[in-house]
This record gives C-alpha cells, sequence and structure tokens, in this order.
C-alpha cells in the first residue's frame, strides 16, 4: 500500500469496522494490526534506516498496511456459492460481523419474496465441524429468528447432504449450510439453498443460481451496520436426531431397490475414512444399516477434527490423501476404499487394480495395485446403475421429453452421454457445478468429474458422497458375488462403448490478471493438433453453445475436438487461481476383448493422452 491519503482512508474504514465487531477475537486481530501499521507512515523506506532494528519495524508496518488493503478491499463476494474464504477479522474474510450481515441481507431477501404470504419463511441451518462452524450457524439463528423467520437448527455438526436432504424433507423456503467443504482448514464458507415456496420447479433444494446470487447480495450489500442488525437471543428451534434418522433411511432404502445387493453386502470388506471430516459416523450408520458389516474406519482421521492433521490438503483428490487408507486396505485385505471429502458432499472409490501396479506408488499401495478411479470412471459405473434403476422402475421418456435423463457437467466424459443413449435415457449436459445439475427436468442420476455425485435427487438436489458410496458398495458387493471386481464393470463399459480415458492439466497463476490474458491467448491462437490429430472445432463457450449436446448459456470457456474423437475443454476455475484443461481421449474396444485386450487399449489410451497433455502445456505456456 502507498500512499498517505490512501492510507487515512483505510484506518478509518478499519477503525469504524473493529468498532461495529461483534467478536472481541476478530476486533482484538485487527486492533493489533493496526498498532503495527500505524508505527511507520506508508511513506517510510525501509532501506533509509541505518538501524536493523527500525528496518524490521518499517518492513513489518507496511506488511500490516498491506494485509489491512487486502482485508478491506470490499465485502466479500456473495455469489451462486455463498461465501467461502479464510477465517479472521475484516469485511473480505470470513467471521461474525460478515455472517450476520449475510444472514441479515438473506432473511430480507426471503422476506420480499414471500411478502404477505404466510407462515412465515422457514429456514432450516445446519453446519460442520470446522473452526467458528457452529458459532456462525447460531449467529445465522438469531438474526433470522429476530425477523420472524422460523429457523430449525441442526442439532450438530452434520454433512452438507443431511442439510440438502433436510431442505426437502421438511419443506424449507431456504437452506443454510455453513462448511468450506474440502478448503484448507484456515477456511470457512456459508452456502445457501432456496426450496418451498420460494423455488418450486425441478431446482426445488438446490443451491442458488444466478440472478438470485446478485439479489442477495444486493440486500446484503444495504446492510449499514453489524449493530443496526437485529439478532434474537432464543426461539428458534433445535432440531433432534430424528431429521439424521430420516436421511439415514433414505439413503439405505437405496439399497432396498437390489435385494441381490443387500444379500451380498455382508461379504464386502471396506476401508472408510471421512478425512476429519463430519461424514464418518452417518456414513458408517448407512452401511451397517444396509448389511455392510465388514467396514473399518481409518482409526487416525475417523473424527472431526478442524485442523486436519494428516492431510496437507483435505480433499480426496489430493495426492497423499488417501494414503492412510490406502496402507489400511493393503493390512486387512479390503475390497473397497471409500473416501468422504470433510463435509461429505464428494465420494472418491479406490480399488486394487493389477494392471495399473507401480512400485513407485505410495508405500506398498501402488505396488499391490491399488488406485484410486477417476471421477469420470466412478461417474459412468454410477450412472449405468441409474440407468438400471430407471428401467426397473418402468421410467421411460414422455412426449414432452422431460424424464428421465442422466446429467453431467461440460468437462465431465462424454461416456455417461453413450450409457444414457443405450438404455433409452436423455443425456443432458450443464455448466459446471451442481446448482445447474441438480435442476436437470427429470433427473435421475447426475455428477461433475470433481467426484460429485446424486445418485437420489428425489430426496437430496445436490451431490451427496454417502448415497454414492452406499451405490457403489452395492455395485462392488454384487461384482464380488460373481467373481468380478470394479475394474471388470469398467471393462464392460469399455467393450460396450469404447474407452473414455480422462485428465487433466491446470495452470495455477499468482497474478490472477493473468487468467483472462491466458484465456484470450488460447482463444488468439488455438492447438491446431491434439495427440497428433488435426483439431476440426474449436467452440468458443463464452458465445453459448446450440449443437447436439445441447444448448448452455455463456460461460468463460473453449471446447476444442480432434479428427480422432480426443476432446479438451479449458477454463477458468470457480473456486481456485487456476486455468483448467479436461482432456479426454477414446480408444475403440472389441465387444469380445478380453481383459489383456482391454489392458493393452487403455495404456494406448493413456499414451495418447500424455501426448494430448503436451499439446494443452505447450497452448498454455506452462
Amino acid at each position: 500500500m502507498t500512499g498517505q491519503d490512501a492510507w487515512d482512508a483505510l484506518e478509518q474504514r478499519v477503525q469504524t469496522w473493529i468498532d461495529d465487531d461483534p467478536d472481541e477475537r476478530t476486533a482484538a486481530e485487527l486492533r493489533d494490526l493496526l498498532t503495527t501499521a500505524r508505527s511507520f507512515p506508508p511513506t517510510s523506506r525501509a532501506a533509509d534506516e541505518p538501524d536493523p532494528t527500525r528496518r524490521q519495524q518499517v518492513e513489518a508496518a507496511h506488511a500490516a498496511q498491506d494485509e489491512l488493503a487486502d482485508r478491506f478491499q470490499g465485502l466479500l463476494q456473495f455469489g451462486t456459492a455463498g461465501l467461502r474464504g479464510e477465517l479472521a477479522g475484516g469485511p473480505h474474510r470470513m467471521n461474525r460481523a460478515v455472517v450476520i450481515r449475510a444472514a441479515s441481507g438473506l432473511a430480507d431477501f426471503l422476506l420480499g419474496e414471500l411478502d404477505g404470504v404466510q407462515p412465515a419463511p422457514r429456514v432450516v441451518i445446519g453446519y460442520d465441524a470446522r473452526h467458528l462452524s457452529d458459532e456462525f450457524a447460531r449467529d445465522s439463528a438469531a438474526v433470522l429468528t429476530a425477523v420472524g423467520i422460523e429457523v430449525l437448527l441442526m442439532p450438530s455438526p452434520l454433512p452438507t447432504p443431511v442439510l440438502a436432504f433436510a431442505v426437502r424433507h421438511l419443506g424449507a423456503d431456504a437452506g443454510i449450510m455453513v462448511t468450506a467443504s474440502h478448503n484448507p482448514p484456515r477456511d470457512n464458507g456459508y452456502k445457501v439453498y432456496l426450496g418451498g415456496r420460494v423455488v418450486t420447479d425441478s431446482g426445488q433444494g438446490a443451491q442458488i443460481v444466478p440472478p438470485t446470487d446478485a439479489a442477495i447480495a444486493a440486500e446484503i450489500g444495504r446492510v449499514p451496520s453489524v449493530a443496526a442488525v437485529p439478532r434474537a437471543s432464543a426461539g428458534w428451534t433445535v432440531l433432534g436426531t430424528e431429521i439424521v434418522d430420516a436421511y439415514v433411511a433414505s439413503v439405505t432404502a437405496l439399497a432396498e431397490q437390489d435385494a441381490a445387493y443387500r444379500a451380498r453386502a455382508g461379504d464386502l470388506r471396506i476401508v472408510l475414512t471421512p478425512l476429519h471430516g463430519v461424514g464418518g459416523a452417518t456414513a458408517a450408520r448407512v452401511l451397517a444399516e444396509a448389511g455392510y458389516t465388514d467396514v473399518h474406519l481409518v482409526p487416525e482421521q475417523a473424527e472431526p477434527d478442524p485442523d486436519f492433521p494428516t492431510v496437507a490438503f483435505p480433499n480426496p483428490e489430493e495426492p497423499g490423501a488417501i494414503d492412510l487408507a490406502l496402507g489400511l486396505a493393503g493390512d486387512e485385505r479390503a475390497d473397497l476404499v471409500i473416501a468422504l471429502d470433510p463435509d461429505a458432499d464428494r465420494c472418491a472409490v479406490a480399488v486394487q487394480d493389477l494392471r495399473a501396479r507401480s512400485f513407485r506408488g505410495p508405500d506398498t499401495a501402488g505396488a499391490d495395485g491399488w488406485r484410486m478411479l477417476h471421477g469420470d470412471e466412478t461417474g459412468a459405473l454410477l450412472g449405468a446403475v441409474g440407468a438400471q434403476r430407471a428401467a426397473a422402475a418402468g421410467l421411460a421418456p414422455d412426449p414432452d421429453g422431460d424424464t428421465p435423463a442422466l446429467a453431467s457437467s461440460i468437462v465431465s466424459s462424454r461416456l455417461l452421454g453413450e450409457i444414457a443413449a443405450s438404455a433409452g435415457l436423455r443425456h443432458v449436459p450443464t455448466l459446471t457445478g451442481f446448482k445447474w445439475i441438480s435442476r436437470v427436468d427429470g433427473l435421475v442420476f447426475g455428477y461433475e468429474e470433481a467426484l460429485g455425485y446424486c445418485v437420489d435427487p428425489a430426496h437430496v438436489r445436490d451431490k451427496d458422497g454417502i448415497s454414492a458410496a452406499l451405490t457403489v458398495a452395492g455395485l462392488a458387493a454384487r461384482l464380488k458375488a460373481e467373481g468380478r471386481t470394479l475394474v471388470d464393470a469398467l471393462d464392460d463399459l469399455a467393450r460396450a462403448h469404447g474407452l473414455y480415458l480422462t485428465d487433466q492439466v491446470s495452470a495455477r497463476f499468482a497474478d490472477l490478471s493473468l487468467i483472462p490474458a491466458t484465456m484470450q491467448r488460447v482463444r488468439d491462437a488455438p492447438p491446431t493438433h491434439l495427440g497428433g490429430s488435426p483439431v476440426t472445432a474449436v467452440v468458443d463457450l463464452a458465445a453459448g453453445t446450440d449443437d447436439d449436446r445441447g444448448g448452455l448459456p455463456p460461460t468463460d470457456g473453449l471446447r476444442l475436438l480432434a479428427e480422432d474423437g480426443t476432446r479438451v475443454v479449458v477454463r477458468p476455475s470457480g473456486t481456485e487461481p487456476k486455468v483448467k484443461c479436461y482432456l479426454e481421449v477414446i480408444e475403440p474396444v472389441a465387444p469380445d476383448a478380453d481383459h489383456a485386450a482391454v489392458g493393452r487399449a487403455r495404456a494406448t489410451a493413456r499414451h495418447r493422452l500424455d501426448a494430448v497433455a503436451a499439446d494443452v502445456r505447450g497452448a498454455l505456456g506452462i
């Protein structure tokens, strides 16, 4: 930060915020920063100080000024994903002051949407075990209750899917989930769902989409101060464990749809890790009530811990995150590894695939052939199950084409479209994010490659790692009874539709301004070949699409198609400072190919995919 005038204005904003902060912890934190920042003016130069101690003090003052400038660059942006940010004092961080303002803005939005409608709006609030999640939930309850909104507060830290279930099950007009999902320990977040009388179409109970996010953000922006927001000291209802019982019953009912799965459940040995999150107890209960009696939780990661001490990053996709689970799987000779992310809305699956053996793997797990299935592989397996369930339920397309449908994001594998076509179902591509997938009319199953799966949209209009875990376990149990594995089921899909192999290339940027420039560079000079095959189509997704994969609204991205069927989608990440590239190749496989032949096709596809990745890295300049 430079300039005395800018510092004077900032100093005043900081002091005003401190005076209005309802949390003495963050107020004290800001006071300490402000004291350090005031020790030297922004125009002072550390290089001019001959004394090393004073030089360090000048540097500390400037660092504090820059930190305050960052924290006060504006109010933390409320979008379709709600709020998410680092826990700290100031308007551009996650803290009680920001949450109280957000709850007030949401309250005003709901009262406006249901103006004159009785009874009063109903909101259900859930929270995970991250730092301050319970306080943020209670603050929200206090704000909403004070203006006459009926508030139902979850009884304890619980998975996000339980909150999403509760919104529909309890007929709530809105739901709030306090969680930062798989973000680092220093973060927290705030998701909003709408349902009841506010959203009555197929998106009932789903996360918000534009323009609702902007409307709520505008109401938040009109909150003058925390002191101006009334807060009740009581009056909300704390739900009992019956809401968890209802969720568990709805999930375990999925196992009843196929008696063969349930009959073999006890024969399957499962290793389960919730990665220090809140999904362990609920997932273990669901599996037990569905008949899975041989389940081993990773002891070091079984209990909620907001510091996530055994993982560098609490995301099952990250390298090393499931190493403890794979090690336990080797010790216990398990059939299946299931990893949930901290709020249990995502599910990772690992299996033993002897064709994937590598002595460069983590400890002995890689040498024994253990590997995590790619999100697209699990999505294909679950999509096939979803198609089978639709057939068993007698669902068929109606003249309006509204039901049933399998849906996936535009960056996910095209294999789901082939599975849908072979089953006589529609396939609907959507923009990335479950806020779009969950809104598809007639949805039977939806997924995105980032380990998000919706296998029971009638009850949870969002991704749900626990119901996905149960469905994967059911498929694995049936296959084991046949002397087969999930790897064999993937081979079956390859024989039926060809081998679809996907991967991702990412470019991370410290300077966010470089992301638009990178996207423009790829638009101006896209690769002419992908893995040696000529590029035949370049579609700028910013203009929207209207093709055989369905029309989509505009989004920042680029889709490249090559002559041999290779596809690459390039887009900026919505949650990280990255440009992400999603790669897919298709390798033909004969319908009668044996296990070895499918393995060779997989190896060939891997070689082609590596070549495509090299071309994409060249286009990105990395």
